[in-house]
């Protein structure tokens, strides 16, 4: 039996065996993984194609476990009806898309899902002001979006930590989940720098798709060095939030 973990990871599936989709699903889901994290992409916000919710919805009768899906494409507001109903748990898309944000978010609530919005590594979290009190989600992107196997971008991944005051929840509404993703170049080597950085949810691709890895070991790793990561900056936090108390005085 596993010990219990802060650290949740989220499979993507991005670079699994896509003719056995429900098969890795399991596979990731029996290993460890806490949830499958779904990237879709349309070939014109991100340069990839990938699958939609019609493939969702049949992948959705593997079980209950939650299903994250990351909207890279131009347009979520016209297909966010079709992910609610291939049974997605949260929905997160990009604040860089280029039509009304607020509407999506809140068809996404209305629906009783968590709403989310991912940044690129170059976009500030400034971006995500105007819609804090929308958000449960916030997906900061660690390498640019559209293709598994890239590099983890260190710098990018120090928004983790600020992200967590993104949140505001609007007064008469349910309070936002507030999670904070990490999606990119998440592997051994890098998930205790970001359980440092307090992340809540680890996006793990790639590395666990690798030829003879063993998926079960390497979620176990990371883990495990994710929530070292955070132990490590608990003291850290505490000592600096005593000095600042100090100093008001």
């Amino acid at each position: 039996m596993m010990a219990a973990h802060r650290a949740i990871v989220s499979a993507s599936i991005l670079d699994c065996d896509l003719s056995s989709l429900s098969r890795e699903c399991r596979k990731a889901l029996k290993a460890g993984s806490d949830r499958i994290h779904l990237d879709v992409m349309d070939g014109h916000f991100v340069p990839n194609i990938t699958f939609g919710p019609g493939i969702i919805k049949r992948l959705r009768k593997i079980g209950k476990q939650p299903f994250d899906a990351h909207l890279m494409i131009s347009e979520p507001s016209r297909y966010v009806d079709q992910f609610i109903d291939a049974g997605c748990d949260s929905i997160t898309f990009h604040v860089e898309v280029e039509e009304p944000i607020e509407p999506t978010l809140l068809q996404i609530r209305k629906a009783g899902r968590l709403a989310g919005l991912a940044i690129k590594p170059a976009t500030p979290l400034s971006a995500l002001d105007p819609y804090r009190d929308l958000l449960d989600i916030v997906m900061v992107m660690t390498v640019e979006p559209g293709f598994g196997g890239q590099k983890f971008m260190a710098e990018a991944a120090t928004k983790i930590d600020p992200a967590h005051a993104v949140f505001r929840d609007r007064p008469g509404e349910r309070p936002s989940r507030r999670e904070v993703h990490v999606d990119g170049g998440v592997n051994r080597d890098t998930a205790e720098y970001c359980g440092g950085l307090g992340v809540d949810i680890l996006v793990v691709g790639s590395t666990l798709w690798k030829k003879g890895r063993d998926i079960e070991r390497e979620i176990r790793l990371i883990k495990a060095l994710a929530d070292e990561g955070y132990r490590r900056r608990r003291p850290e936090k505490a000592r600096a939030a005593k000095r600042t108390a100090g100093e008001a005085e």
